[in-house]
């Protein structure tokens, strides 16, 4: 069973995650919204699924499995709080001029370094601190180092080299984590461009700005769809605008949560490699 996650706000209304969620917490202070979809340590691959109507998070299938990702020693799961920022899109039909690749298609991802282990489809405001170039199968696949706002320990850090002083091996076992986790499966090592550098925070900022502006192209219609299902509940001049009627029905006749089937095995296995 792969039931649906819908976003759902406080007076019930159902909204796109992808569409509806404002990037911006506090634009003046370039604090961002971001959509937990996998909680740190866990490995149920979990993500916005922007193929289908308002979104909901579920679980990635492959090859009629649901997919989990594998431990890669000394890893468990995922590293980070992972998820996505809202009203964000990396444009396939774009080359990036550093990385000189197209976007993934897809919301541009998050790797939050707080404290706290979130829970599945939480909304958290994030301070954006660097920013990692993922080249993954020849798409630019942005990965963004960020804090939870609310985290005791977020006012020290400002910047990427914060991670590397405060933090140290974090970075270094994000790439690895990056570089390594499709290995198991068979794939060859994930490449990075600049080397696999982190760059900081005005940089990471700027990416996010500039896939805030192509998803604007994109909610708008001035830029194709194409696979991508655009609906949503409060972008009241985009034509994929849907009542909250139309969005409750979409829910309402989505699969109804069935027995969970449980974790693997597999899911607890270690794969070692020698670096």
């Amino acid at each position: 069973m792969n039931p649906n996650l819908f976003t759902e706000t406080s007076d019930g209304k159902y909204i796109s995650p992808f569409h509806d969620i404002p990037l911006y917490a506090d634009e003046a202070k370039n604090i961002f919204h971001a959509v937990v979809e996998v909680p740190r340590w866990t490995n149920a691959k979990m993500e916005i699924a922007t193929k289908e109507p308002l979104n909901p998070l579920k679980q990635d299938v492959k090859k009629g499995n649901l997919r989990y990702v594998c431990n890669v020693f000394p890893h468990k799961g995922y590293i980070w709080n992972y998820g996505a920022f809202p009203q964000t899109w990396e444009d396939p039909g774009h080359t990036d001029g550093d990385t000189k690749c197209c976007g993934d298609n897809d919301p541009i991802d998050m790797c939050d370094i707080g404290n706290k282990v979130c829970s599945r489809g939480e909304i958290i405001q994030v301070k954006v601190l660097g920013i990692l170039a993922l080249i993954d199968e020849g798409e630019t696949d942005w990965k963004v180092i960020g804090i939870n706002v609310e985290d005791p320990e977020a006012a020290d850090f400002n910047d990427i080299e914060d991670v590397r002083r405060l933090k140290p091996g974090y970075l270094e076992a994000t790439v690895d984590w990056f570089r390594m986790y499709k290995v198991p499966d068979g794939k060859p090592e994930n490449q990075f461009a600049f080397n696999g550098e982190f760059k900081n925070r005005d940089f990471a900022i700027k990416t996010i700005k500039d896939t805030h502006e192509h998803w604007k192209a994109l909610i708008l219609s001035k830029t194709k769809a194409m696979d991508l299902n655009c609906l949503n509940a409060c972008v009241t001049d985009s034509p994929y605008v849907c009542s909250g009627v139309d969005a409750k029905a979409i829910v309402d006749s989505a699969s109804a949560f069935g027995a969970s089937e449980p974790i693997p095995s597999s899911a607890d296995k270690w794969y070692y490699y020698s670096k």
